[in-house]
């Protein structure tokens, strides 16, 4: 767990500094390096995409994993939640536009931190081997990438910590559990679909399009399903 640790301190470091210097950053500047982070996060998307041979289990996982993520509707959780942690932090209870800002922050943090392939590949090794110079890796990454997020998105970057911590954690310590369906395969497809809802995230900071990644989440979990049943 101790990649974990240090992932979500750095975020929170990062975020801090960012929320510090929020001001002395012009909004022209910020702007730019928000577009130049969101063309990186395409090209890790894409990237990572490309480590799957087989379409066709990328589609069963996406179509799949869609369902339920639209069933259970993550998108809308998350938001409430970031919603409601304002609200608790708030003194007044008419900010409604800080609210959104805050759940906007909480939400794309969290998902752009926890889909990547680092968080997944970093935690199960952290989890298997005690490993954890991926998540170390990482933790560089996000903590200078949390300073920009967080001068142009707020405390909800932040929060998102919690999020990153309970993710990366709960994969470490079942990766002990799941070591004998985690085999190769299962985890390039988790990384090939993770990379997807990269280059999706890239294209909503971009303000291309408005895809609802949280909900497109349980997809990346879906090859281990298929890996119970020896699919892939």
């Amino acid at each position: 767990m101790l990649g974990v640790i240090v992932n979500t301190a750095t975020i929170i470091a990062g975020g801090a500094i960012g929320l510090l210097v929020k001001k002395g950053i012009p909004e022209k500047l910020n702007k730019s390096i928000m577009d130049a982070l969101a063309l990186v996060v395409i090209y890790m998307g894409i990237s990572g995409a490309l480590k799957g041979d087989n379409p066709l289990y990328v589609i069963i996982c996406m179509c799949i994993g869609v369902v339920i993520g639209e069933l259970i509707d993550i998108d809308k959780l998350l938001n409430n939640f970031g919603i409601l942690i304002d609200k608790r932090l708030s003194k007044d209870d008419n900010l409604e536009e800080d609210a959104n800002n805050l759940s906007k922050g909480f939400v794309s943090a969290s998902l752009l931190y926890c889909v990547g392939a680092m968080a997944v590949v970093g935690a199960i090794q952290s989890g298997l081997s005690g490993e954890h110079s991926t998540l170390f890796a990482k933790s560089i990454l996000d903590g200078v990438s949390s300073i920009f997020f967080a001068a142009s998105m707020g405390l909800g970057v932040i929060l998102s910590s919690i999020a990153v911590f309970l993710y990366e954690g709960v994969i470490a310590l079942g990766a002990g559990a799941l070591s004998s369906i985690l085999k190769e395969t299962v985890i390039t497809y988790m990384t090939c679909v993770g990379s997807i809802l990269i280059m999706a995230m890239g294209l909503n900071m971009l303000g291309m399009c408005k895809i609802k990644v949280a909900n497109l989440l349980p997809s990346m979990f879906i090859p281990i399903i298929l890996g119970i049943f020896n699919i892939i």
